[in-house]
């Protein structure tokens, strides 16, 4: 049996092919998984375990059918576009949240698991908003707002990152090598896997030893992107949407 890893599956109701092969996905872990990881942005937004929609609905549902009906655990790392799901939306789920990094050892190796947006510091702008953000009194004082103010706000703030992005230097998208060395020194971790780059790929750090892998999960664009980890090694699949 393997450990399934996937990241910025970025689930929205227009996407209604990344849903559905998403839930393929899911049905699939039943037969091969021992466990799930979700390493965050599974939604494209979160403004609030309140916003129960369809979708949100159709997901919990299918996750909480690994657990309930297959005995399958589900862990989710949020994103930051879905640093916002709590607690209620996770039991809905059957799932568990686990906090920004977090270390397993999976078939003798010890692995980092991480949503991968604290890697990229060059981007001060989204650091000091993720610093704010992050906070107890801050989360509570929007989450205490209403519904449809919540969205305003997110709908605001995407616009402004959309209209800006263009005129952001690439390497702010790009992890910070050092501190990634770093985490891995501390940590004794053999193995780092994250997300949030949309740059798929499986890194020797030649710095450490050749036994030593950073695994990037990809963006569900127009190819979908899992990590399989099992008995054999670690493996990265593309795969289409459409």
């Amino acid at each position: 049996m393997s450990v399934f890893f996937v990241s910025d599956v970025h689930l929205c109701t227009k996407e209604s092919d990344t849903v559905s092969i998403f839930l393929n996905f899911l049905r699939y872990c039943s037969k091969k998984a021992n466990s799930l990881y979700i390493l965050g942005d599974l939604f494209d937004q979160w403004v609030g375990d309140d916003e129960m929609d369809a979708l949100h609905q159709e997901i919990a549902i299918g996750i909480r059918k690994l657990s309930q009906q297959h005995g399958i655990p589900c862990y989710f790392i949020h994103g930051n576009r879905d640093f916002l799901l709590g607690e209620n939306y996770a039991i809905n789920c059957g799932m568990t949240l686990l906090p920004t990094q977090q270390i397993l050892t999976l078939f003798g190796y010890k692995v980092i698991i991480l949503h991968g947006d604290i890697l990229c510091t060059a981007d001060t702008i989204y650091q000091l908003f993720r610093k704010y953000t992050r906070k107890q009194w801050v989360k509570k004082a929007f989450l205490s707002l209403p519904l449809s103010i919540r969205k305003s706000i997110v709908n605001s703030i995407r616009q402004y990152s959309s209209n800006h992005i263009p005129y952001i230097h690439k390497n702010h998208s790009e992890v910070n090598l050092n501190l990634v060395l770093q985490i891995m020194q501390q940590t004794g971790a053999m193995i780092m896997i994250h997300g949030h780059t949309h740059q798929p790929a499986i890194h020797t750090m030649n710095n450490l030893s050749n036994q030593h892998k950073r695994v990037v999960l990809g963006h569900w664009d127009k190819y979908g992107s899992i990590i399989e980890f099992n008995q054999y090694g670690i493996h990265l699949f593309p795969f289409p949407l459409k």
